[in-house]
């Protein structure tokens, strides 16, 4: 009887929340008086809001209670490319691109058509890539601050695929993760993929908390540590050299796996060496080409020590076999020709200015962000929700991402992270004041 109980009053509140009988941003009852209201155990009680939690219903905060969610805003907001349909200003996701790319690509697939090689593209390429490309890499990533040989490159599909092939290749179902409490929402998709835990670590400064890593690793058998110590998404730190070097102690002291990732490490002038060049027998670093030149271009690389090499390798072999020969020639040759370190140059100085501008539009209002970086995380106020502010402004056709697609701990803060890379610097302005007006809007 109590288990009918508890699914007839699950249905019951969903189908309120649904049909907008409960309205969003609704504070429920606590879990003791929902459990006297209907007679039930407290812990059934906790039970239906777990359920609806899990149906994306209801949002529990710490502190303040329970409540009914947005239900019309698009879950996992910030992963979810419906966010950001034709005619919405998308500060959801970051493709930065610069005036004259277009003819880059096809003044390279011209050169192309007129080298001898193309036979060769139109075959299978070893897994990770052809010797001389790889060496190329290498060169590149010497550039970054990373003294890599070409047997420890491996060349994958973009850095998501680098960081997929890294967890098939190093990782298995049941291993403890170490991550921040906001990260990387690609690296969660893969956590959940491939059933490893995460544990969050909270952040302390331009970093994360490395005492919390310590106290972590003495109570829970931890297997590896995700971390972004240059041009963190989303909270845009570039952690200092005394804490890298802190964080790499503790992974020799415990046996760590570091895996470092860099997507968007070319954006920071100057930054502390990789964890990489600091601990290169435990750290995987990946990167790749797609903030740097473009998304399109699925081009990344993986740096390893070799003896795991043969292991990614067989990773690259199960999902893509090789990237695509044509790809490949055509990174390689602007890594060689210079054309990406230009646009990295040029995309630095796109950035600055995309941040002056966040900067102005936002005046009044908290946010955080690395001066040189493509996004910005701007904590609501008190009396703000953010999944209201992203339907409001998407009433307005401006997508943005709440904190839910980054948030590893089970207190999701009320937060929006803003891509600011994606449209004109002048539809951005707008957008920004808009976002500060509607946010205003909502808390007074």
């Amino acid at each position: 009887m109590a288990l009918a109980r508890y699914k007839q009053l699950v249905d019951t509140l969903a189908a309120e929340i649904r049909d907008g009988r409960l309205a969003p941003g609704t504070r429920l009852p606590t879990h003791r008086q929902l459990a006297a209201q209907h007679g039930l155990a407290l812990v059934t009680a906790t039970r239906v809001y777990a359920e609806l939690r899990t149906m994306g219903l209801v949002s529990g905060e710490t502190g303040r209670g329970t409540f009914v969610r947005e239900a019309l805003l698009p879950r996992g907001l910030g992963i979810d490319q419906q966010a950001a349909a034709a005619g919405m200003v998308d500060l959801n996701f970051n493709y930065p691109s610069l005036p004259g790319q277009s003819e880059l690509l096809r003044a390279a697939l011209r050169q192309l058509a007129a080298s001898g090689d193309l036979e060769a593209l139109l075959r299978y390429q070893p897994h990770g890539g052809r010797s001389h490309e790889r060496a190329i890499v290498a060169g590149h990533l010497a550039c970054r601050g990373l003294a890599v040989s070409a047997d420890q490159v491996a060349i994958v599909d973009g850095a998501q695929h680098g960081l997929a092939t890294t967890v098939m290749a190093l990782l298995g179902p049941g291993d403890v993760v170490a991550c921040d409490a906001l990260t990387y929402p690609g690296f969660k998709v893969l956590a959940e993929a491939h059933r490893l835990e995460l544990l969050p670590l909270p952040a302390a400064g331009q970093g994360p908390d490395l005492d919390a890593l310590e106290t972590l690793c003495k109570r829970r058998r931890v297997r590896a540590v995700y971390a972004m110590p240059t041009l963190h998404n989303p909270l845009g730190w570039v952690t200092a050299a005394s804490r890298r070097r802190h964080l790499v102690a503790i992974a020799r002291r415990h046996g760590l796996l570091l895996i470092e990732d860099a997507a968007y490490a070319f954006l920071a002038p100057d930054p502390p060496e990789p964890l990489a060049a600091l601990a290169p027998e435990a750290t995987v670093y990946i990167s790749g080409l797609s903030k740097s030149v473009a998304t399109g271009l699925r081009v990344g690389f993986v740096a390893a020590p070799t003896a795991w090499l043969a292991k990614i390798e067989r990773a690259i072999r199960a999902t893509t076999w090789n990237t695509p020969g044509v790809m490949t020639a055509i990174a390689c040759g602007w890594l060689e020709d210079g054309t990406v370190a230009r646009l990295e140059a040029e995309k630095r100085q796109d950035a600055v200015l995309r941040q002056k501008i966040a900067d102005a539009a936002l005046a009044g209002l908290p946010h955080v962000r690395h001066p040189g970086s493509y996004f910005v995380w701007l904590p609501l106020p008190e009396e703000a929700r953010a999944d209201k502010v992203a339907m409001a402004l998407m009433s307005h056709r401006i997508a943005v991402s709440t904190a839910e697609p980054f948030a590893t701990s089970a207190q999701v803060p009320h937060a929006l992270r803003l891509a600011l890379g994606s449209v004109a610097p002048s539809a951005l302005r707008d957008a920004l004041e808009t976002v500060r007006r509607v946010i205003i809007d909502q808390t007074y």
